[in-house]
């Protein structure tokens, strides 16, 4: 019993010793190293102070938060606001609106950047290449309210650009601002229009990573132009798509409200209204701030898990080797 002790003892000082020179060489990196983690710094400060500090606001979804009482001195009511949101009548046709626009967006906005890249990585005349993506790449700086307010005056039925040609062509203009049918199209298009062109960055400077090497050998070979673009060309593009719809499908449900809540109004409500304008008009609108932090904090727990899934089965996909 005696030998089994001093060994156990031995062990714990054994590990003890261990842990302790791990933590002094910890340490000494560190210090050998500091100006590289006073560089991080202040990104490290923002993301705690503004990202991880307000977390502590969540629990009021699991209160009845009274601002005279404070968070801590409000009552705790469970997922009382939860079971509210779900049984309620609205709550399908919200997750409906944002799982739909969110869909549209991914499918009709993810694969433009990638063409645009393709087409103006063919482009040889230097002066067509710059002056087509400056004009695509405009929109981007453009205020949201700025963009709403064109949005509005381009499909005005008595103004608009766009709702004059379309009679000028001999058709019927549709009420883009007031029938719900066309809001989503016209969100979509809208936010096509102002980010294709900035999306188009990452797979340029991709695209720049091409060996000229594998172009000069393919055209040897007798490959074509659109035989390099897809043998080539897209096989590079690859990586960085997989990561931009990682990051495109952990967001499915955070439809920004911005260019929403200017674009609505009382006619196209039962197309337009998502989770994110109902948070707004729940939270600071009606002042039921505990109902919309759990709305708020329901729409987040989804994303984190989609963006998990999405990417657990692109890395058992590529681990297959399908991509």
């Amino acid at each position: 019993m005696q030998d089994t002790r001093t060994a156990i003892a031995g062990g714990s000082a054994l590990r003890t010793g261990r842990s302790t020179g791990r933590s002094r060489r910890t340490w000494k990196r560190i210090l050998q190293n500091w100006e590289l983690y006073v560089f991080v710094a202040p990104a490290l400060i923002y993301f705690l102070i503004f990202c991880y500090g307000p977390m502590y606001g969540i629990q009021i979804a699991f209160k009845n938060f009274i601002p005279t009482k404070g968070i801590t001195g409000s009552p705790w009511v469970g997922f009382d606001h939860f079971v509210r949101f779900f049984h309620s009548y609205y709550f399908w046709d919200l997750l409906w609106n944002t799982l739909s626009i969110s869909l549209y967006s991914l499918a009709v906005g993810f694969p433009i950047p990638i063409i645009l890249a393709l087409a103006f990585n063919e482009v040889r005349n230097g002066f067509f290449k710059k002056m087509a993506q400056t004009v695509t790449y405009a929109p981007h700086f453009i205020s949201m309210v700025v963009m709403a307010g064109m949005i509005i005056t381009f499909i005005s039925p008595s103004t608009g650009v766009i709702t004059h040609i379309i009679e000028g062509l001999g058709f019927q203009s549709p009420a883009f601002l007031t029938d719900p049918r066309w809001f989503k199209t016209m969100y979509v298009l809208s936010d096509v229009w102002q980010s294709a062109g900035w999306g188009t960055i990452i797979y340029l400077a991709a695209l720049s990573g091409v060996d000229p090497g594998l172009h000069e050998a393919a055209i040897i070979d007798g490959a074509t132009r659109m035989q390099r673009v897809r043998h080539i060309n897209i096989p590079t593009l690859m990586p960085t798509m997989t990561i931009l719809l990682i990051l495109s499908m952990g967001s499915l449900l955070g439809v920004g409200f911005e260019k929403i809540l200017l674009l609505q109004n009382p006619l196209n409500m039962t197309s337009s209204d998502v989770i994110s304008t109902f948070v707004y008009r729940s939270g600071l609108v009606s002042a039921q701030y505990s109902f919309s932090t759990a709305i708020g904090l329901f729409n987040s727990v989804i994303n984190a898990v989609l963006l998990i899934v999405v990417n657990q089965v692109v890395r058992r996909t590529s681990e297959n080797s399908l991509w």
